[in-house]
């Protein structure tokens, strides 16, 4: 008899009713279910008894999303397992389960952001514990997310050896922090921060002693067990369990319980009430370790806090991270991170300061850094230790203890902490007086010039009065004579007031400038907001500057505004900016003197026959990536340059990058009036927004460098409609074609030494990518755009940067 074969519809009915009762009356997901990104309510797919759902969940910031897992009956959205991406995913992307992939999470325009890469994934669900899982047509686990968690652990989840939660990098930021919790092969539970972008873990700051030998046993810890009731403990080898905390748990049927990772380095339990509208909040029931920050003492790294900072335990036993006074956060935003000196220290520095009284004390107790220390002294007393520390410029801080002990700490400072243990140790921080910054001796002015002359002209007088004919006469045309060449020779060096020695800047005299520049001859260059002549002043030695002019668009401005605007500019010190020497701002004439660069610019450099060095071209962009990132975020006050390209990069004698035209542009012009905030920039450098009515930020500049970085790798100019073909004279569109297309070669124009860095080629490209999203909201910061650049951190796969624009 033949046989017959059944419709495999057939077998899927008969299979899905055994399975539903195996995987507790789980609601399937199959092959070819995907989930897109939306604000709708169908952008999820819950557990059956609703209290976990798997999916995008709508992030604060607009338009981005998270794919994870969050308890779903709770208010207050709480996310207990996410893909760990380096940057949220924009709306539309979309998750879909695909037989030889698992599930896949693609961008708007179809790029691959994620995978479990689960090979004959037959359907998925997401079951009550909170775990959403993959199988294949045996039922056999292919993928979950409990084997492969973020920051958190859920009742009923098991880490093995191996196994390793990572916390967020904040409290709204989800991509990996700093901090671990580990099981080790060894059977031991450690708690350590590690060395991003790198695992490389630091010291143990929280240890289970589960190892083999300890506690009289042989027997290591083999899990980490976080059981249905709620109770979290160490399973070792031969079944003895050692409980994380000896702690008293509600039950789950009243409660919902997590262990999370928290961002700041603390391992908590948490719970939640179960109620009808389930209100309430998280409370904590125990954490480890008891003082993360002194626990926290590892040999390398910067601690539970940043570098320079100071950890202080709060009363819910979470830590809190101070600047010291003096000190402020590198990133303002991040309040667990490093903080620098508001002011200059180093040996270089003192040199030109007054001598003494460069520094005074801030005088702390309880507090160190342990790890820190260049010089032991002892026996010393505490005066001792005061003034060795003063006279040394190395030395930042001194620490005093046990009444004859003085160790002496240079920056950065790790491991800074609060410690009622130290018994009243003093930590003597120093501080640089503001007023001790001082200029050389070659720029300093001559303090009441006017009362000098004057006290010379009483002493002539007198002389005159009581000397013979002949010898007033012969006075009389020596004096004629010394204040002939006196005044000539003012008119040859810059004049100084009291405001630009406060601000380390010259203030020249209009006289001073037409005769540096011989009556304004030779032009350098032209810009939006005047032009730029050659010339040379007469200091130390015969110093080559370039003068700007500017327009009279500036004339609407007072001199307070002028004088506050060229302070600010002033004040900015990096090797990636040219560097401001002194202004003038007399009636109408007001001008800006530069330092001269012999290289010229960018645009001279690379729009010529022969293509400059592709390491030349690495350098430079890398370059103006620093200067952008020091603009943005890290001198005194923000500036936005506005108008970033080729022709406002200047190179100097070893071809490092400076940026020039920065500040004014955004102070003088956007904030005045309604008109003057129209669009500023240049055609082909200019950012959507500013077509878009939207506000705009540094992500301008950034959208304008992403331009630039194309041109810079492929050294050519972003548009050009005369010498190539319609395709390629977009450089943008271009740009992007070829990156999709896998033809990075055609983009450089099969240059040899580009394509021998490949890797790096390619990094450049998906950055500049990145850099150019028509969304502002998609470009990275000129900080993680620096930091993709050097390979610091993960490049993630762009998407296309002109959505709207292709749509429209």
């Amino acid at each position: 008899m033949a046989f017959v074969h059944p419709h495999p519809f057939v077998f899927l009915l008969i299979l899905l009713p055994i399975s539903a009762v195996a995987q507790n009356d789980a609601d399937y997901v199959n092959v070819g279910d995907s989930l897109t990104a939306t604000d709708e309510n169908n952008t999820s797919w819950l557990s059956p008894s609703g209290d976990f759902a798997f999916g995008f969940s709508p992030l604060d910031q607009k338009d981005l999303f998270l794919l994870s897992i969050w308890f779903a009956k709770i208010p207050e959205k709480t996310v207990v397992w996410n893909a760990r991406l380096d940057n949220p995913v924009p709306r539309g992307s979309k998750v879909e389960l695909i037989t030889d992939r698992g599930l896949v999470l693609t961008g708007p325009q179809n790029d691959e952001l994620w995978t479990t890469n689960s090979t004959g994934t037959f359907f998925g669900f997401m079951n009550n514990t909170g775990n959403f899982v993959l199988e294949d047509s045996n039922y056999n686990k292919l993928w979950e997310s409990f084997k492969n968690p973020s920051d958190t652990m859920l009742p009923a989840q098991i880490m093995e050896r191996g196994g390793v939660l990572s916390s967020r990098q904040s409290e709204t930021n989800f991509s990996k922090g700093r901090f671990q919790l580990q099981l080790g092969d060894n059977g031991n539970l450690v708690l350590q921060t590690i060395n991003l972008p790198t695992d490389n873990p630091n010291e143990a700051y929280y240890e289970s002693q589960t190892t083999a030998g300890d506690n009289g046993t042989l027997s290591p810890g083999k899990e980490l067990v976080f059981n249905e009731s709620g109770y979290m403990y160490i399973m070792k080898d031969d079944n003895q369990r050692v409980a994380l905390r000896p702690a008293r748990v509600e039950s789950t049927a009243d409660f919902y319980f997590r262990a999370t990772l928290n961002f700041d380095g603390v391992f908590t339990q948490c719970s939640h009430p179960r109620t009808s509208n389930a209100s309430g909040s998280w409370n904590p029931i125990w954490s480890v370790p008891d003082n993360i920050c002194v626990n926290s003492n590892a040999k390398t790294g910067s601690g539970t806090c940043g570098f320079n900072s100071i950890c202080t335990l709060k009363p819910d036993r979470r830590p809190m991270c101070t600047c010291p006074k003096g000190y402020s956060f590198l990133d303002p935003n991040d309040p667990y991170g490093t903080c620098k000196p508001d002011f200059i220290q180093g040996c270089a520095e003192d040199e030109l300061g007054p001598g003494k009284d460069l520094y005074y004390f801030e005088v702390l107790k309880n507090i160190d850094w342990p790890f820190s220390d260049y010089a032991y002294m002892k026996p010393y007393t505490e005066d001792q230790c005061k003034k060795s520390c003063m006279e040394d410029c190395m030395c930042a801080v001194a620490i005093f203890r046990s009444g004859d002990s003085c160790w002496k700490k240079k920056l950065p400072l790790s491991n800074g902490k609060v410690d009622s243990n130290l018994n009243g140790g003093l930590a003597f921080f120093k501080i640089r007086n503001n007023n001790s910054i001082t200029l050389p001796d070659d720029r300093l002015p001559n303090p009441k010039p006017e009362n000098k002359n004057q006290n010379n002209l009483i002493l002539m007088w007198s002389m005159l009065l009581g000397g013979s004919v002949f010898v007033n006469i012969i006075l009389i045309a020596a004096i004629c004579l010394g204040v002939f060449f006196i005044y000539h020779k003012r008119l040859k060096r810059p004049i100084l007031n009291v405001d630009a020695v406060e601000m380390n800047l010259l203030c020249f005299t209009y006289k001073e400038l037409v005769e540096a520049t011989d009556g304004f001859k030779e032009e350098l260059g032209r810009g939006a907001f005047g032009i730029v002549y050659k010339g040379a002043i007469q200091m130390s030695s015969n110093v080559l500057v370039a003068v700007k002019k500017l327009d009279s668009l500036f004339q609407e401005n007072s001199d307070k505004e002028f004088k506050t605007e060229v302070t600010v500019i002033g004040q900015t010190h990096h090797k990636n900016l040219v560097r401001l020497l002194g202004f003038c701002d007399e009636g109408l004439h007001r001008l800006l003197v530069y330092e001269f660069l012999s290289n010229g610019t960018l645009a001279s450099f690379l729009y010529r026959d022969s293509k400059p060095s592709w390491n030349l071209r690495v350098q430079i962009a890398v370059g103006i990536a620093r200067g952008l990132l020091y603009l943005h975020e890290e001198c005194s006050t923000q500036i936005i340059h506005c108008d970033i390209k080729p022709q406002n990069i200047l190179l100097d004698d070893y071809y490092n990058a400076r940026i020039s035209d920065f500040g004014l542009a955004k102070r003088l012009i956007l904030n005045q009036s309604k008109t003057h905030t129209n669009i500023r920039g240049t055609k082909g450098y200019v950012a959507p927004e500013w077509f878009r009515n939207m506000p705009i930020t540094t992500k301008v500049d950034v959208y304008s460098y992403g331009v630039m970085l194309l041109e810079i790798i492929c050294s050519r100019r972003s548009v050009n409609l005369e010498t190539i073909g319609e395709q390629q004279a977009i450089l943008t569109d271009w740009a992007y074609d070829c990156y999709q297309e896998g033809r990075l070669d055609s983009l450089v124009e099969y240059d040899v030494e580009a394509l021998d860095d490949r890797r790096k080629l390619v990094r450049f490209v998906m950055v500049a990518i990145w850099c150019i999203q028509e969304d502002p909201f998609l470009r990275p910061t000129m900080r993680r755009a620096t930091q993709m650049l050097e390979g610091v951190v993960e490049v993630p796969v762009p998407p296309s940067p002109y959505p709207y624009s292709k749509t429209s």
